[in-house]
């Protein structure tokens, strides 16, 4: 239930303020660059810090007839206002050891004017300040609660910064994004919500009283660039200095530090007051720097990245809400709960487990059986029913997800008429700690429940990955005597297929082979070793093509054959023709980010994923072992060999021809058992792509390696992902 408020707050938060952090974001990135082209102007000098006060003095005082002001902004810049020997007034930037004009005052754009106006009070005035500093508070509530929903997502505070699973683009740069800019957005909504509170004297005001000093009446007059103050003081320690209007003794030197402020007596230079600047004043100075960036390019650089990230929080918060409203839409059934005999209960966060639910009730409808799916929270009394399955997945450290926090309470106080077998199925990733914890507690809970029976063990799927689901499917229905059809499609994101262009299709070669390249007509995420989803024209069943990427071109590797429908289709394809398909990420077959070595083990067209990552590697020492028929099956494929050989992003290529040297690509590790034991023993990994049959045999000669080399079982190699296949 906990996830559920935070997730709740977080999300009211943002769309009460989205239009107000919309436009302060879009402003701030404007104003961001203010900040930095002022500091990039060459008026700051290295003498500030070096320089005394009474140094700066005494060469204005030469070449001015009259100093009135000294004033050191943020950047450093040395501005002087002064009435020059011919009594004319100006102000400039000097430079502090010359007293030499070095520029004239920094006039603030017109555009960075109107951002100003937009951003403080969205041109409103005092009303216009009253709102952004609320929503200020509001964006501060926003971090804040993010922050949390990260922390339960990962499993707690201390594993906040731990690796992200990919469940989909968004969520993870939602959330990868959010912990990099989490700290600077707290800094801006905080610094804003104080100097919004400032401008309406809101914050404690100032009661440092002003200190009055004993001073030496009988002081000597000296000249000003003797005074001790301005001797001692650097430059780069005074914010302003104000000069006296008159001769009048009561008329003093104005000095103001970061710290303090201070009057001088303009003849002796004792120091007749101080007063200690206030927290208030200190706050409105730090928060200004921070909310602006004043000063210092790497921190308004922070701040410009820090609104985009803004803006792209805003966009991937509300994409994954309306992802999230569309998963969610209300269950339907036919047939009610107290009729049903099969009863689907689901626990899902973000909606994916509730396809794999929905995909499994449908099947058995289409099988004529009465069933009823609804969320774990709904759980009560069935009339008829004689299955329990649950489905449900785990969010955060082993938290129930929002529509199943009830379950675990109601199952204790429910009591069911018959008699129920019952089955659990968990849906998580093992890359979180608590993998499935949550569909455990269910198990457990179920099995010290009166009359109910658990006809399976607990199932885990990982990453929803589909064939693991299909396996349990295939064993509950070979106990329940129920031949259940369950397509990949069925519990796929229902995304509309994408047109590809056809850039080129190569000719059909003497092994009815081909490849053909395509061109999606909208930008995608997609990367070698993906999934295809192509289903012809007048088709019910789609086909999958492990795809290379080579150049934002997706690369299939086709073979003809006289019942291969799709097959057939994309031969008769031409440059510039256009299909239909589907891009499906298959993770477990992604090109390893760190591995010294990696060995490529493919037979006929389960080359293709392989030639798009090589073309694309640039570091680890990639080996290719492959297997066809004749010399001339490798033409088509020769180009790329070639080309990555040379460039050296292969680092060896090996072939087995089965018509013409009566070897197969499995025999090719026969000779190369040190070699392929060294590679698995340094962590290296093994991808297998083609034939079923070829990868039973190439696993074989792999298993025998390992137990009789490193002592190692072909079970425990998979299960550390050291060896990975996509075979059909």
């Amino acid at each position: 239930m906990t996830i559920s408020i935070w997730r709740y707050s977080h999300l009211t938060l943002a769309i009460s303020s989205a239009l107000f952090i919309t436009i302060a974001a879009l402003t701030g990135i404007v104003l961001a660059f203010e900040p930095i082209s002022d500091t990039l102007k060459p008026y700051a000098s290295e003498a500030l810090q070096t320089v005394s006060i009474a140094e700066t003095i005494e060469v204005l005082q030469e070449k001015y007839e009259e100093v009135v002001q000294i004033e050191i902004d943020e950047n450093d810049f040395v501005s002087a206002t002064v009435i020059s020997k011919e009594g004319a007034s100006s102000t400039f930037y000097v430079h502090p050891k010359t007293g030499e004009k070095v520029g004239a005052p920094i006039e603030k754009l017109a555009l960075f004017k109107f951002a100003t106006n937009l951003h403080r009070s969205l041109f409103l005035k005092s009303t216009g300040r009253c709102i952004i500093g609320f929503v200020s508070f509001l964006l501060f509530l926003i971090a804040i609660t993010g922050m949390l929903l990260i922390a339960k997502s990962q499993g707690g505070i201390r594993k906040i910064f731990t690796k992200v699973v990919q469940e989909n683009f968004h969520q993870y740069y939602h959330i990868t994004l959010g912990r990099i800019f989490l700290i600077p957005l707290i800094i801006i909504a905080l610094t804003g919500v104080y100097l919004s509170l400032e401008k309406f004297s809101l914050v404690p005001q100032n009661k440092n009283k002003t200190q009055s000093l004993k001073i030496n009446e009988n002081a000597l007059h000296i000249k000003v660039i003797d005074f001790e103050f301005f001797n001692t003081t650097k430059l780069k320690d005074i914010k302003k200095i104000e000069f006296p209007f008159s001769k009048d003794a009561q008329d003093y030197f104005y000095v103001k530090t970061t710290q303090n402020e201070y009057q001088i007596h303009q003849f002796n230079g004792q120091i007749i007051s101080q007063k200690k600047q206030s927290f208030n004043n200190l706050g409105v100075y730090y928060s200004l720097i921070l909310h602006t960036g004043k000063g210092t390019i790497i921190w308004s650089i922070i701040l410009l990245l820090s609104c985009f990230a803004v803006l792209y929080f805003i966009f991937s918060g509300f994409s994954m809400f309306i992802k999230r409203m569309k998963t969610t839409t209300k269950i339907l059934n036919k047939t009610t709960k107290d009729e049903a005999e099969f009863i689907v209960l689901v626990g899902s966060e973000t909606g994916t487990t509730i396809r794999f639910a929905t995909a499994f009730k449908n099947a058995l409808s289409k099988a004529n059986k009465k069933v009823f799916l609804g969320e774990l929270n709904e759980y009560t009394r069935y009339e008829k029913a004689k299955s329990l399955l649950i489905f449900t997945a785990t969010y955060g450290a082993g938290e129930a997800p929002a529509n199943a926090s009830k379950f675990l309470k109601l199952l204790g106080t429910v009591q069911q008429k018959n008699e129920l077998k019952y089955t659990v199925l968990g849906f998580g990733s093992t890359n979180y700690p608590a993998f499935c914890k949550f569909a455990i507690l269910v198990h457990a809970s179920l099995q010290i429940q009166p009359k109910f029976t658990p006809e399976m063990p607990l199932i885990k799927i990982d990453n929803q990955d589909f064939d693991s689901f299909e396996n349990w499917k295939n064993k509950w229905c070979s106990l329940n005597n129920l031949p259940l059809e369950i397509d990949e499609n069925d519990v796929s994101e229902k995304e509309g297929a994408t047109i590809f262009n056809v850039t080129h299709r190569s000719e059909v070669n003497d092994d009815d082979t081909f490849l053909i390249s395509l061109k999606p007509n909208k930008k995608l995420q997609f990367t070698s070793g993906d999934l295809l989803s192509i289903t012809p024209q007048g088709e019910t069943r789609k086909r999958q093509y492990s795809i290379a990427k080579i150049e934002d071109e997706i690369v299939l590797s086709v073979k003809k054959n006289a019942l291969g429908v799709c097959a057939n289709y994309l031969a008769t394809l031409h440059a510039k023709d256009r299909i239909l398909g589907r891009i499906q990420p298959n993770k477990k077959f992604h090109f390893p980010e760190k591995a010294k070595d990696v060995l490529l083990i493919a037979n006929g067209t389960g080359i293709a994923p392989f030639l798009g990552m090589i073309q694309e590697n640039r570091k680890i020492r990639i080996h290719l072992f492959w297997g066809g028929r004749t010399r001339k099956s490798l033409e088509i494929y020769g180009k790329y060999i070639e080309a990555a050989l040379e460039n050296k992003t292969l680092t060896s290529f090996q072939a087995a021809y089965s018509q013409e040297q009566k070897k197969y690509v499995q025999e090719l590790l026969e000779g190369q058992t040190a070699f392929i034991a060294n590679l698995l023993r340094e962590e290296g990994v093994v991808l297998i792509c083609g034939a079923l049959s070829m990868q039973l045999a190439v696993e074989k000669a792999l298993g025998t390696i390992a137990s009789q080399e490193l002592n190692r079982s072909l079970t425990a190699l998979k299960e550390k992902k050291q060896i990975r296949t996509d075979c059909y």
